[in-house]
């Protein structure tokens, strides 16, 4: 968004207000459950609304959208449930400081020529990276820690029901991801990695050095936070671009495409966390489970405890030997192997067993002419 002077002050309003409606609802329902000893209904909490905004010490809130203000309360809703369910820890109260300015709003946010009109705020230009398509269900406004504000629409469409079209096993495709190659394709293909963080480290330790010499509270120091954030900003943008190009060449050219089921929280408590972190591996699997939906292509998700580097691709023999320094081996039956090309030709064969049900065979004998059903394989929990 390229906000003028007054539209950014309105922008910092809205934000403001909703972080006031969530930190005054999160202690409403804290008072009432230390006295009462139950929960306060958050449709309690929207019919105090209207009244805290004709109180003159809060009748600013009435600056702000509604909608804005009720997605406080809805979220709040929904941290509290995501905190029973243990899946975080108890809401908190949001800084004024620290609090990333942001709010919501449902309804009545449109795009058209280059310009997003927000209620109460008027037109804002934009830099639109796609076209909207479908009806708008939402919009969220956020600003970096860079000062830049961004929005982001949610929009309903629907897909065509249709059958998918015919697949031709040939042109499935299986992916050995790692950290020296970002990706090992079986048809021989390399994809470097790109080691965004790992690039950017020696800014970023520079501008973190200076950032801590700066006096605290000081202006110096707040544009020397800026610094660091703009180094994080280049660095998710980088990998964001490399991910986006990657996995759109990938479906568009591939009518099926095989993976591995990897447990990234699992890698990211190891020694190399810090490049499974860079590397990014669960968003590149989140990029092709939706555009292969929306490009009518094929997914398999092979079971994490496939041996695809211990299995010989020819013979189909099991290298319980196998380490993670060695990178080629020789079978017994005399090929040998480089263990990433290998793992990904394990991961096609296997692939193109889930995405037939168990009938690879069938495959080879009719041809291109064979519908691949999408099946998704089931992994194991350690």
């Amino acid at each position: 968004m390229e906000p003028d002077a007054a539209q950014r002050e309105a922008l910092a309003r809205n934000a403001g207000s909703r972080r006031y409606v969530w930190n005054w609802a999160l202690g409403r329902k804290r008072d009432y459950y230390r006295k009462n000893r139950i929960g306060l209904r958050t449709s309690i909490l929207k019919a105090e609304l209207p009244i805290l905004k004709r109180n003159p010490e809060t009748a600013w809130l009435a600056d702000a959208d509604s909608q804005s203000l009720q997605e406080a309360l809805r979220d709040l809703d929904r941290a509290f449930k995501s905190f029973f369910e243990g899946r975080s820890r108890f809401p908190r109260f949001k800084s004024r400081k620290w609090d990333e300015a942001r709010f919501r709003i449902s309804q009545r946010v449109a795009i058209a020529d280059g310009v997003v009109s927000i209620p109460k705020i008027g037109s804002v230009r934009i830099r639109q990276s796609q076209p909207v398509d479908g009806e708008t269900k939402s919009a969220t406004f956020k600003q970096d820690a860079a000062g830049h504000w961004h929005v982001t629409l949610v929009t309903e469409f629907t897909m065509p029901d249709t059958a998918l079209p015919a697949a031709d096993p040939d042109n499935v495709i299986g992916i050995d991801l790692g950290l020296r190659d970002f990706a090992v394709l079986s048809d021989g293909g390399r994809i470097p990695g790109p080691r965004f963080f790992r690039k950017n480290e020696r800014k970023l330790r520079r501008a973190q050095r200076v950032f801590s010499r700066r006096k605290k509270g000081s202006a110096r120091r707040l544009r020397a936070n800026r610094a660091v954030s703009l180094v994080h900003r280049k660095t998710a943008h980088q990998r964001k671009d490399f991910l986006h190009k990657l996995t759109s060449r990938l479906v568009v050219k591939y009518d099926g495409i095989c993976i591995e089921d990897l447990s990234v929280k699992g890698l990211v408590r190891t020694k190399l966390a810090k490049s499974t972190t860079d590397a990014s591996f669960g968003e590149f699997r989140r990029q092709l489970e939706y555009k292969t939906v929306w490009k009518r292509r094929y997914l398999a998700v092979v079971d994490r405890w496939y041996p695809s580097s211990k299995t010989c691709h020819a013979c189909g023999a099991v290298n319980d030997a196998l380490t993670l320094a060695d990178r080629t081996w020789t079978c017994v039956c005399g090929v040998c192997h480089d263990r990433d090309l290998n793992a990904a030709l394990n991961v096609r064969s296997e692939g193109l067993k889930i995405l037939t049900a168990g009938h690879a065979e069938r495959i080879t004998a009719r041809g291109p002419d064979v519908r691949l059903p999408q099946v998704e394989a089931v992994g194991v929990e350690a």
